[in-house]
């Protein structure tokens, strides 16, 4: 049975991202671990009162996460009633970054969906803060942020983004393989070329072992030279071949840090139309003893 993570803070975009999963998934067993967390606002005045109405504050913000996350699964239930899927709940007095590291480890996590929500004009973002700081924590399970008005389309078309200068593992790149394969998805191979210039002799090798690992999936390679930016370029390929998804692997020097770290004018332009699929680096995480949250069946 799949494990799959969803944090939720109830709004429409975290909704969608529910929704999406339970369609991608709808033919697999699985078992959602829904999560919500809270961090109540802690009087820093003896002016402060720590209740409100007979009730103290801590209680009340824990009662409405908990009720939340039932009135989720309910409607969950009524919206796609898949016998396929189970569901556990869990509301944390956490921050959300450290709760995700903390629930992946506790539960052997297989995949995060997590909502991103862009805002608009000069504040255009390229995904929210928090969906950024999930990737950045989460070493040993990929994360599929979903766009907050992408209606589903099963992922047919898959891009891969990548520059050739890293190995990758075949663990790495499996859950990629195994989703193509359930999907029947061809995988575009996309690297994004600053200059004009044949690939380098490690470069080579590293795109030949790709070709290798996806040898049971259709693949193609393209090469398109970068426009304003990684994120634009990547937009326009995404828009001009109908991909469903984009997926890269997030390391050191990755087309996903570069995008996180693009300054704000060069990214304006890409509204994270596609889900994506961000794989982590592996072999980098130190095993430690997480802290048990509060769970609940449902």
């Amino acid at each position: 049975m799949k494990r799959i993570l969803i944090p939720t803070d109830f709004s429409d975009n975290a909704w969608n991202a529910i929704g999406y999963a339970m369609q991608l998934f709808k033919n697999q067993e699985c078992l959602f671990y829904l999560l919500n967390t809270y961090t109540p606002v802690i009087p820093n005045s003896r002016f402060m009162a720590p209740m409100v109405n007979g009730v103290r504050i801590e209680d009340a913000i824990r009662s409405s996460s908990e009720n939340g996350l039932i009135k989720t699964v309910n409607r969950i239930r009524s919206a796609f009633n898949n016998p396929k899927h189970n569901f556990e709940t869990i509301s944390s007095f956490n921050l959300l970054a450290d709760e995700v590291k903390d629930v992946v480890d506790s539960f052997n996590i297989e995949l995060i969906v997590t909502g991103t929500k862009g805002a608009s004009g000069m504040d255009e973002v390229f995904m929210g803060s928090n969906t950024v700081r999930i990737i950045k924590n989460t070493k040993k399970c990929p994360v599929l942020a979903i766009p907050q008005h992408f209606d589903y389309q099963s992922p047919s078309e898959i891009a891969f983004a990548t520059d050739f200068n890293r190995f990758y593992s075949q663990s790495e790149l499996e859950p990629l393989i195994n989703m193509a394969i359930a999907f029947k998805a061809t995988i575009r191979i996309v690297y994004v070329q600053y200059e004009i210039k044949a690939l380098s002799e490690l470069q080579q090798f590293n795109l030949n072992m790709l070709r290798k690992y996806f040898s049971r999936v259709e693949h193609y390679v393209h090469t398109v030279s970068e426009l304003s930016s990684v994120s634009k370029t990547l937009e326009v390929f995404s828009n001009e071949l109908d991909i469903h998804l984009l997926a890269m692997l997030h390391y050191q020097h990755s087309y996903m840090e570069k995008m996180t770290r693009e300054p704000i004018v060069k990214r304006t332009a890409f509204h994270t139309q596609i889900p994506l699929l961000v794989i982590p680096e592996l072999g980098m995480e130190v095993i430690h003893s997480p802290k048990e949250p509060q769970m609940e069946m449902v």
